[in-house]
């Protein structure tokens, strides 16, 4: 009896509907799956290399298809002001991406290249200068729209975050850009005079080589320099180049018996300047912001990656050699300083022999006997940079009575302080974020430089006025990166 009611009871249970197994009215909707993000939306894993599908997406299918009744809630519509894709932004957010791409914090590193050029001429500061500088400025941001142009794909990897690889600027707008602003700073150039044009062409054409040549090259630090230089070379020529003029234009008003026309006559044609004679003299401070320039530009190699440490310590000794050339003194005259004065035309400071006994003051302005002033003799021969850094208290010490000497010591300090820590833990640590930080105190650091570059010329005026940019670049240097 007990046999007939088991089989009895297992036929009634295989016959009942699948939905009372377990334990609820077939047909019934059951609870409501939790979500759990460990594993999947329904408690199953997904399996493995295979992506969980999002909100309102079928399953086994990624983009396609949109959302699905009764798979899931549809996909929230976008916040409002949320950026869904590349879109150009605000008009503060385009200002801000042309600031980033032209880098325009490190602006404040080149008006002092035509300054220092100025300086080490023996003119004051004028119109040629001017126009030096605004060439200047074009020529270094038409460098740095054609840098990123050319980077753009190494960029997309190494740094997305640039203007043209963000889609914030454009490649196009960005080369078109850097076309524009060259052919400014050349027609600015011209405005100063054809010696003034020629040096301008030489330093365009050299931005350009590196930008789409010479970058990752071994050549590319020594293009950078070669920039610089012809930078303050540029500041030197279109200053000289006016005060040429200016003077020529004085005596061109007399007719010339001789010749029978009035204007300007044979004699004073044949003395205008060459372009040679006219940079000579800056030559040596040209050097000097080059060899900077040169040490920054083999630093910033590494900034992307890091992993360099014998470069900032080689960096670190240049600087301090650097520091040295300009605190140093040598017998009988300077680092394109004055070794003595002589009366010239109005409108120039001082007429200066250079570090290559060359006259700074053009040709024909007039030859007077040189009239000695105080000078600082020191022993006979060069000393090395370790030597002068050595005696660097004895020459604060025996600059006391002298301010423009101390002016100079102290600008030159302030070089060594702005370069040297940011290299020293560079070195100590060659990660990207210190690398990159060396790269950007290199770059502030030409400022002092430039300032004790013409304080040392004799022109201590125009080396506190350069100095004065430095908290400018400071102050923008914390809202967009000179690197």
């Amino acid at each position: 009896m007990r046999r007939r009611l088991r089989t009895a009871l297992a036929l009634v249970l295989s016959a009942a509907p699948t939905g009372r197994r377990a334990g609820h009215a077939h047909g019934a909707a059951g609870p409501a799956p939790t979500e759990d993000r460990l594993s999947g939306a329904r408690g199953t894993a997904p399996a493995p290399g295979r992506p969980e599908p999002g909100p309102g997406e079928r399953p086994g299918s990624r983009n396609g298809g949109g959302p699905k009744a009764g798979r899931g809630p549809a996909r929230p519509a976008p916040e409002a002001g949320r950026r869904t894709g590349p879109v150009r932004g605000t008009p503060r957010e385009r200002l801000r991406a042309w600031a980033e791409l032209l880098r325009v914090s490190a602006l404040f590193s080149v008006p002092g290249d035509a300054l220092a050029g100025a300086a080490a001429v023996g003119r004051r500061p004028g119109r040629g200068t001017v126009l030096a500088a605004g060439a200047s400025l074009c020529l270094y941001e038409a460098g740095m729209a054609l840098n990123d142009w050319a980077d753009r794909d190494e960029d997309a990897v190494d740094r997305p975050h640039r203007p043209i690889p963000s889609g914030r600027v454009s490649p196009a707008a960005a080369l078109g850009a850097a076309g524009a602003l060259t052919a400014a700073g050349l027609a600015l150039a011209a405005r100063a005079g054809r010696p003034a044009l020629t040096v301008a062409t030489g330093l365009a054409a050299t931005v350009w080589a590196y930008d789409l040549r010479l970058k990752h090259t071994k050549a590319g630090p020594a293009a950078m320099a070669a920039a610089r230089s012809l930078d303050l070379l540029l500041g030197a020529t279109a200053t000289a180049t006016a005060a040429s003029a200016g003077r020529t234009a004085g005596d061109g008003g007399r007719p010339d018996n001789v010749a029978g026309t009035g204007g300007t006559s044979a004699t004073t044609a044949a003395r205008t300047p060459g372009v040679l004679a006219l940079v000579l003299p800056a030559l040596p401070a040209a050097l000097v912001l080059g060899a900077h320039t040169y040490g920054v530009t083999a630093v910033s190699r590494h900034e992307a990656q890091g992993g360099s440490t014998g470069t900032p310590l080689a960096v670190l000794a240049t600087t301090a050699a650097l520091a040295a050339a300009v605190a140093g003194e040598r017998r009988g005259r300077g680092l394109s300083g004055p070794a003595h004065t002589t009366p010239s035309a109005p409108g120039t400071r001082h007429v200066a022999t250079g570090a290559f006994g060359a006259p700074a003051h053009a040709p024909g302005a007039g030859h007077a006997t040189p009239a000695p002033t105080r000078t600082t003799h020191t022993p006979p021969g060069e000393r090395p940079a370790s030597a002068t850094l050595a005696r660097l208290p004895a020459l604060v010490a025996g600059a006391a009575n002298n301010p423009g000497r101390l002016l100079t010591l102290g600008l030159t300090a302030a070089y060594v302080r702005t370069a040297a820590p940011p290299l020293l833990h560079a070195a100590l640590n060659p990660s990207p974020p210190l690398t990159q930080r060396a790269v950007g105190g290199g770059i502030r650091a030409m400022i002092p430089l430039q300032a004790a570059l013409a304080a040392r010329a004799g022109a201590p005026v125009t080396g506190l006025a350069v100095m004065g940019l430095v908290p400018l670049a400071r102050s923008l240097a914390r809202k967009v990166s000179p690197t």
